[in-house]
């Protein structure tokens, strides 16, 4: 629908509207030369890193690295659609976004929808207030302990026990708005109320605007809570219960604590804790994921102790792991079977449920806890269920610290080195050094993985080898493959399996300890990455040497410090 909207219109649009204005009026912006600057609102910092030009009218954070015009700058930070940035911004210009007919039948259909779903949100809250039936609604809340504040805040209503509350004496227009937006239904002769007899918990988006909503029974329903159908103004899938409210409460969101309920999340606002948010009784998908680590790189995913909790955890965390980058801290939180966090913070308040938040198990344990359940792995045949549990999932990883990690730690626990006796086994000096010592994950693995995949590195290597200090393997393979001027893998594997003085032998036993393969891409990689790293050492390591100082550094005058501090930084260029 963006290309409906005429470019010329956008583009005189953004000149109209200096983006400092448009940024300022939400982040709080001081001047810094010709532009200005600010701790960004899209992670969060303590040193301001986020600049907003003023002169070309663009923003830019060097921290996170997010960067655009006045449109992308509200898109991100109000979570809009770009026609939706674009009449925001024509708002404040005073002008009128011009579209085609068929746009703007689109556009007047979703804003009948939204009328209506705002409509429903006041009535709801009104006859909490004032409805006669009222009582039952107000009691439950009662007992939930919930201030006048909290409901306010969280914009509670009631839908009280009557088919026709949101019809009737509606306007034609707004009847129509309900029933597209399926909070009234039309399978009987009369209009019919999806939501009777339940508390309302409006779901706002970034704006604060109704999209949708979910109701609790007040009455012995099969269904505990419903949610509002799927429509042109609210898709389950990708809205957060409760993350406008913590937008609204916080200035800044240091991390997010996930929950399954919306009761959870306003129980849990009551006594203080105001970075709880709900997925909508789905399990935890990619789009909302997206939309909480746009707020925060810190969450903590709280579920119930029963079986269905810990499947939901899983699940989570099984999305959550292809979006992992580095600086996520993400930890899950499982509660005693039986308990939620609306009746635990009711019970221990707000320091000893915080102290549980922070005990939340790491992402890195939790990974092993749920894929290891049920197995002994002292057993051979669990620790192949265990590899074959997770390694899918790890494959799938983005490159980091994190499947690193996740990766070393399933090769410690599936080892038959970790639960074998050592033996006394008889090998010669070579074999000892290049089986009995583990070869995993050490630069002088990866030199040598790298090397099988690359022979042509050998030789930027033997020039280096003095910087390759404990890389013995790495040091004989390479000159192996220099000596036999190997310049690609057929060659090397070629004169190996014709190997008739030991080398095969030698090597063979060195690649048979790696317990994982990394791919050719990476290994190429990782080995670029360490020939670069020790040619700069080495120029760094010539370059001292050639200043002939022969004075230990902490002895070093401030002259002779700053002379090797100068010999040093051109030898890394």
């Amino acid at each position: 629908m963006a290309g409906q909207i005429p470019k010329g219109f956008i583009d005189d649009l953004l000149a109209r509207l200096p983006i400092v204005d448009v940024v300022s009026s939400r982040v709080t912006l001081k001047k810094a030369g010709t532009s200005y600057k600010a701790c960004c609102p899209f992670h969060n910092e303590n040193t301001p890193s986020f600049v907003v030009n003023a002169q070309k009218n663009f923003y830019h954070c060097f921290g996170c690295g997010v960067n655009g015009n006045a449109i992308n700058f509200l898109r991100d930070y109000e979570n809009l659609s770009f026609n939706e940035a674009v009449e925001e911004l024509a708002k404040l210009a005073g002008v009128e976004v011009p579209r085609d007919e068929r746009v703007k039948q689109i556009y007047d259909n979703q804003k009948k929808i939204a009328d209506a779903a705002e409509y429903a949100d006041s009535k709801y809250r009104e006859a909490l207030k004032s409805h006669p039936e009222r009582r039952v609604a107000k009691d439950y809340l009662s007992k939930r302990g919930l201030s006048d504040e909290v409901i306010q805040s969280f914009g509670v209503g009631f839908a009280p026990a009557q088919k026709d509350f949101l019809s009737e004496n509606s306007n034609p227009t707004i009847i129509k708005g309900l029933l597209e937006a399926k909070l009234v239904s039309q399978k009987y002769e009369r209009p019919f109320d999806l939501f009777q007899n339940r508390l309302m918990f409006p779901i706002r988006n970034m704006r604060g605007k109704t999209v949708g909503f979910g109701g609790r029974t007040l009455g012995d329903d099969k269904a505990k809570y419903i949610n509002s159908p799927e429509s042109p103004l609210f898709h389950k899938s990708s809205e957060v219960y409760g993350l406008y409210e913590v937008s609204k409460a916080l200035r800044s969101i240091e991390r997010l604590l996930v929950v399954e309920g919306y009761m959870d999340v306003v129980s849990l606002a009551q006594y203080g804790i105001h970075y709880a948010v709900a997925t909508l009784g789905t399990a935890t998908n990619n789009e909302n994921l997206t939309q909480l680590l746009k707020r925060s790189k810190t969450l903590i995913f709280c579920f119930d102790g029963d079986r269905a909790g810990l499947s939901a955890a899983r699940k989570a965390m099984e999305n959550l792991l292809p979006l992992f980058e580095d600086g996520f801290q993400i930890s899950f939180l499982i509660l005693p079977e039986g308990e939620d966090p609306d009746t635990l913070v009711r019970q221990e308040g707000a320091k000893q449920f915080e102290a549980r938040v922070d005990r939340a198990l790491p992402l890195s344990e939790f990974f092993f806890q749920i894929y290891s359940e049920g197995l002994n792995l002292e057993q051979l045949e669990h620790r192949g269920v265990l590899r074959s549990r997770a390694r899918e999932l790890l494959d799938a990883l983005p490159k980091g610290t994190m499947k690193s990690g996740l990766w070393d730690r399933l090769n410690e626990l599936t080892s038959s080195s970790r639960f074998q006796k050592k033996t006394d086994r008889k090998f010669s000096y070579a074999q000892r050094d290049l089986v009995e010592n583990k070869v995993l994950r050490t630069q002088d693995a990866a030199i040598c993985v790298g090397l099988y995949y690359a022979p042509e590195y050998a030789k930027a290597l033997s020039l280096v080898k003095e910087q390759l200090q404990g890389c013995d393997q790495a040091i004989q393979l390479s000159a192996y493959i220099v000596e036999h001027d190997h310049k690609n893998q057929e060659d090397f594997l070629f004169s190996l399996a014709t190997d008739h003085l030991g080398f095969r032998d030698q090597f063979s036993a060195m690649f048979s300890r790696l317990e994982r393969i990394p791919s050719e891409e990476d290994a190429i990689e990782e080995l670029k990455f360490i020939v670069q790293r020790l040619e700069t050492k080495k120029k760094r390591d010539d370059a001292l040497r050639a200043t002939k100082l022969k004075t230990l550094p902490s002895q070093l005058t401030v002259e002779e410090r700053a002379r090797v501090q100068s010999v040093s930084s051109k030898a890394a260029e």
